[in-house]
């Protein structure tokens, strides 16, 4: 895993970051808002490795199920950057979309279990 520090946006600008984490490998997750909103996401890596650098204050969080992952979305244009993992709170994962120079269509996919995580139907 090739480690770098790369910066990503929200579609609008609004939101910015920085993050040191590789993008492969890239996974998915099959629980239901992941299975809807479809990105491709970072390995997990620690909090520390994220730094909002412009429009915390535009993040909206929305939590379901459990109650323990923290999913972002901009306020503005909807788009969700990062998320904290239900899995493991500890680690978080960005949404490879939103990361500059890189193009997601080009990188295959694993696939996370997080149905299975589940203590509520089709969520």
């Amino acid at each position: 895993m090739n480690t770098e520090t790369l910066k990503g946006s929200c579609h609008c600008g609004a939101v910015k970051f920085q993050v040191t984490t590789p993008v492969a490998p890239a996974g998915r997750c099959n629980c239901s808002l992941c299975r809807r909103k479809g990105a491709l996401m970072t390995p997990p890596f620690e909090a520390s490795q994220l730094s909002i650098t412009q429009g915390e204050d535009a993040l909206t969080l929305y939590q379901f199920n459990t109650r323990v992952a923290r999913h972002f979305f901009c306020k503005h244009c909807g788009i969700y950057p990062f998320h904290q993992t239900r899995r493991d709170p500890k680690l978080w994962r960005v949404n490879i979309g939103c990361l500059e120079g890189i193009d997601p269509y080009t990188l295959d996919a694993g696939l996370a279990d997080g149905a299975s995580l589940s203590v509520v139907e089709d969520a």
